[in-house]
């Protein structure tokens, strides 16, 4: 049984994000940043119900996104008096773990570069040399606003922690700061966080504080990458991370063997993409899409949470909540709506839209064509222009097509309706009753032609006298 816990800082307005969310919700790849860190948390290892999120102003919609996550609990902090002041929210959580000698992680909400390597390496150090409290550090220059690790001239022992503001001049030297990351005792912590004082510049209760309360018994854990202390608190910086995440997911499917060329190629953090597959410029791919080896897929391509085979071929496509087999090729310029399953080799051409539908393998939709509600048979081949109306108004139906039937042109199928096995419909028709299989089936009204028609004739006279 695992027994560590986590407290998880989320109750910072972020009113320099200029927005009606809190900060932890501001999204870097789609997704928001306190998402990012509960991720992490669970690939370290840490249960959902051991995981509590310190809540502020914006209770309810940290709340609700927390639902989407997982079973997480959750503190509110009313009033703002600092890091420190945050986790004893979470007291109660806390008193458990300390009576069962346990361990508690605290994180930052709104610093999604931390990661479950970093998370476990520092625990692992933290439980070998039986601290009290380490701290995860890592190497900042320059150091910017970030606490600095104070350690003692002879024994180069961590003896505290320095908010920025209360830096004397040779403090903001350092270049070693705190991540705002630590693994407690949580039976320390529990002693500690009473004695806090806010007799500082800030006139907050500084969780930093603790590492000095705790003495001889507290360590520091540097990470690798000084990527993990970084958060933000604008816009600008919130795009800043962006880029950075862009880069390091990017990165991630190169070593996969992906092919990513030109520029705006923004990838989710949970897809995944086999070997050989290139992205195209223009290209968005999220949620949980996989992409299997050998596609390509753009330009001006949007991906959200479909799964795609291999040798697929996607040219300027919006694909959402659909599965796509293997050697399919379609665009420019279609569009394939949530429920949509396409099987091998079918072919869609520019102008296509596809919703809540079953297309079989080998089937063509060349151009100009709508098909919704729908269970279409292999190898059918629809002519441009066919639509099947499957809405009344009130209700919405569905169409069957059967193997190798021929769907003319500017055919209307009015659901629900069923065209058999090598059927054919004739172009132009609408067809609102049962074709048998092998049958032709026609519907065009009767031409009328009315000879020595003169008004186009005017209208173009009028034309030339403008």
């Amino acid at each position: 049984m695992d027994n560590r816990c986590c407290v998880i800082l989320a109750a910072g307005d972020g009113k320099r994000m200029n927005s009606a969310n809190p900060k932890v919700l501001m999204e870097v790849l789609f997704e928001p940043m306190l998402g990012w860190v509960l991720d992490s948390v669970k690939e370290a290892g840490i249960a959902d119900k051991n995981v509590g999120v310190i809540t502020g102003s914006s209770t309810d919609k940290v709340a609700k996104f927390l639902k989407t996550k997982g079973r997480y609990r959750s503190f509110v902090q009313t009033e703002r008096k600092g890091t420190g002041h945050a986790v004893i929210q979470a007291q109660t959580m806390l008193a458990d773990f300390g009576e069962k000698g346990g361990d508690v992680l605290v994180l930052n909400g709104d610093a999604p570069f931390m990661n479950a390597g970093t998370i476990n390496a520092a625990y692992a150090l933290h439980k070998e040399q039986d601290s009290d409290v380490t701290v995860i550090t890592a190497n900042v220059v320059p150091a910017g606003n970030y606490g600095r690790i104070k350690r003692d001239k002879n024994s180069a022992l961590l003896s505290g922690i320095v908010e920025m503001k209360d830096c004397t001049p040779d403090e903001l030297m350092i270049t070693e700061v705190n991540s705002g990351a630590y693994w407690f005792k949580a039976e320390r912590l529990l002693w500690a966080l009473p004695q806090l004082s806010d007799n500082n510049k800030s006139g907050e209760f500084y969780l930093t504080d603790t590492v000095e309360l705790l003495g001889k018994k507290a360590s520091t854990y540097m990470a690798d990458d000084s990527i993990i202390v970084l958060g933000a608190n604008d816009r600008r910086q919130l795009r800043a991370l962006n880029d950075m995440m862009t880069e390091v997911i990017n990165n991630r499917h190169y070593i996969a063997g992906a092919d990513i060329i030109g520029h705006n190629v923004i990838i989710g953090k949970d897809v995944k993409i086999g070997r050989d597959t290139l992205l195209m410029p223009n290209t968005i791919i999220r949620g949980g899409t996989e992409i299997g080896s050998g596609c390509v897929i753009g330009p001006n391509t949007q991906i959200d949470n479909c799964k795609i085979g291999d040798n697929v071929t996607l040219n300027c496509v919006q694909a959402f909540d659909s599965s796509i087999g293997n050697n399919v090729k379609a665009g420019p310029y279609v569009h394939i709506r949530p429920g949509t399953k396409l099987h091998d080799n079918v072919k869609i051409g520019d102008f296509v839209e596809i919703k809540n539908s079953e297309i079989g393998t080998g089937t063509a939709l060349a151009h100009l064509t709508y098909i919704g509600d729908s269970d279409v048979g292999s190898n059918v081949n629809f002519g441009c222009g066919t639509v099947t109306a499957n809405y009344d108004g009130l209700e919405k139906y569905r169409t069957v097509i059967g193997d190798n039937a021929f769907i003319g042109c500017n055919t209307n199928l009015i659901a629900p309706v069923e065209i058999g096995a090598n059927a054919t419909t004739a172009a132009g028709s609408t067809i609102g009753e049962y074709v048998p299989p092998g049958a032709l089936a026609i519907e065009r009204g009767q031409v009328n032609i009315k000879e020595n028609w003169y008004k186009n004739e005017l209208r173009l006279l009028n034309k030339d006298k403008k």
